[in-house]
């Protein structure tokens, strides 16, 4: 892990950022005080999921596309019975 204060890591950010993407994490300090600490995003797929990934697994039922009970609807909206 590398430790840095904000004023370098401000100063050469770019050459911390290719450390990042070699999966080193950075703790940024301000006056050696740690305030948060900075990984990579995990990398994307390199390809996209494909649509209808799950075609077939279940079903919706009817009732899901029924009304909801005011009773529902209320404390959805905040309204008390």
């Amino acid at each position: 892990m590398i430790k840095l204060n904000i004023h370098e890591a401000k100063t050469h950010l770019s050459k911390y950022l290719a450390k990042l993407k070699a999966g080193e994490r950075i703790l940024l300090c301000n006056r050696n005080r740690p305030v948060a600490e900075i990984t990579a995003l995990p990398k994307s797929p390199a390809q996209p999921r494909p649509i209808g990934l799950a075609k077939g697994q279940f079903s919706v039922p009817r009732s899901f596309f029924e009304p909801l009970p005011d009773e529902t609807l209320n404390t959805f909206s905040g309204h008390q019975t």
